[in-house]
């Protein structure tokens, strides 16, 4: 084993006599580093899209929920809340009542989301941090927050009391409709800040004190549209999920965080598989340049590989150098692209190089699993694509 490592490596770092082989081992071995490169400062991108786009969730969506299984209520009695907060898991929860409404301000129409949220509501999901001027709900106030793309579309501002905001929403009820103007509950609202978060929540929500939309809803106290509770950092998501769901039985439906994004969560894992297979085949693409190189070397070598046959050494050691030189450039050449890559990933971290927006730079981030998955791909595919190589020395060649 000694012998064909320090023969491998001698052929490793020593020049060729031929320089055509020099230029195709120099090509092999910087294909190898800018395809580790590549995939390693790509699946960091993607890696820093997906926190990105799931840090939205994180604030908008809680560790648990409860929603009705059917309707559009469930029941919260007081022997229920009791019974929750001791569940052990549980640090906050939350009352929500929602409803889709009507907008209007001088004349513009806009159709969102009207979500009642309670004192703890920002325990439970930190908005708080989206604010533009800082003034959350005042739970005794007739006062909203709203999305930054509802203020656009409406043309509203904050503090504005001259005019109002008009809320209206559907009277609860069945039958038949004669009077449209009764078919709504009415009100008017202060908006006393704007959230900014994405496009899609910035146009969807508007938020309320709890007892405002009580008392727009017609709701009753024990009434609620659903429950978001935040777990204690060691808790775990699904026993706690179970134990609630035993709490609630069949009127709700109990949803973790990854259940309420299932769709984005599998979205961004089929997009981050889908790189991560794209840049393995171009890869494998370039490693058919390291088989080319090794048996270059092993037609340019065919002189010492007779004299090392006489010498003693076998077919299976000879086979072995060559075997081990590609290994050895497969792993140096993908140590030397994994660092490359983590000082570009750094570069971007520090220095924001890349912008999106003016305010915005390019999510990175670096992670090990990134690293190892890189390094182990590299090393696997090298050690095939060596194997496949140093096969191609046969017992003939030793005999010409």
């Amino acid at each position: 084993m000694k012998f064909s490592v320090f023969i491998a490596k001698r052929y490793l770092f020593t020049k060729s006599s031929n320089n055509a082989i020099n230029i195709i081992t120099l090509i092999s071995a910087l294909s190898i580093v800018a395809g580790s490169a590549a995939l390693f400062i790509v699946l960091s991108g993607f890696s820093g899209l997906k926190d990105f786009s799931l840090s939205f969730s994180s604030l908008f969506d809680p560790d648990i929920k409860v929603i009705p299984a059917q309707g559009k209520a469930i029941t919260f009695d007081n022997d229920t809340a009791e019974a929750l907060q001791n569940i052990e898991d549980v640090a906050y929860y939350t009352k929500i009542i929602e409803e889709r409404a009507f907008l209007e301000f001088r004349g513009k129409n806009h159709i969102a989301y009207i979500k009642g949220v309670d004192e703890n509501y920002l325990k439970v999901n930190p908005i708080d941090s989206t604010l533009l001027y800082g003034s959350w709900l005042a739970q005794d106030e007739p006062v909203a927050v709203i999305g930054f793309g509802i203020s656009r579309i409406l043309s509203l501002g904050v503090n504005n009391y001259n005019d109002l905001l008009r809320v209206m929403v559907p009277k609860p009820g069945s039958g038949q409709i004669t009077d449209p103007l009764q078919a709504f509950n009415s009100s008017q609202l202060v908006v006393s800040d704007i959230f900014q978060v994405n496009e899609e929540l910035d146009q969807k929500y508007i938020f309320v004190n709890f007892n405002y939309a009580q008392q727009l809803l017609k709701y009753a106290d024990t009434t609620l549209s659903a429950l978001e509770v935040r777990l204690k950092p060691e808790a775990d998501p699904i026993s706690a999920q179970e134990e609630i769901q035993r709490l609630f039985g069949d009127q709700a439906e109990v949803k973790t965080r990854f259940q309420l994004n299932d769709k984005l969560y599998k979205m961004l894992n089929a997009e981050n598989l889908a790189v991560y297979l794209i840049f393995t085949l171009v890869l494998i693409i370039a490693l058919f340049n390291l088989v080319g190189s090794i048996i270059m070397i092993i037609i340019d070598k065919k002189s010492n590989i007779k004299t090392m046959h006489s010498m003693g050494a076998s077919l299976k050691e000879i086979k072995k150098i060559f075997f081990l030189q590609g290994a050895m450039m497969t792993v140096f050449g993908g140590l030397l692209g994994l660092i490359i890559g983590t000082l570009v990933v750094g570069a971007q971290l520090l220095f924001e190089l890349k912008m999106i927006t003016p305010t915005l730079p390019y999510p990175m981030q670096f992670t090990i699993m990134n690293f190892v998955a890189v390094f182990l791909t590299i090393s696997i595919l090298g050690v095939l694509a060596s194997y496949l190589a140093s096969s191609s020395i046969r017992p003939k060649l030793l005999e010409d």
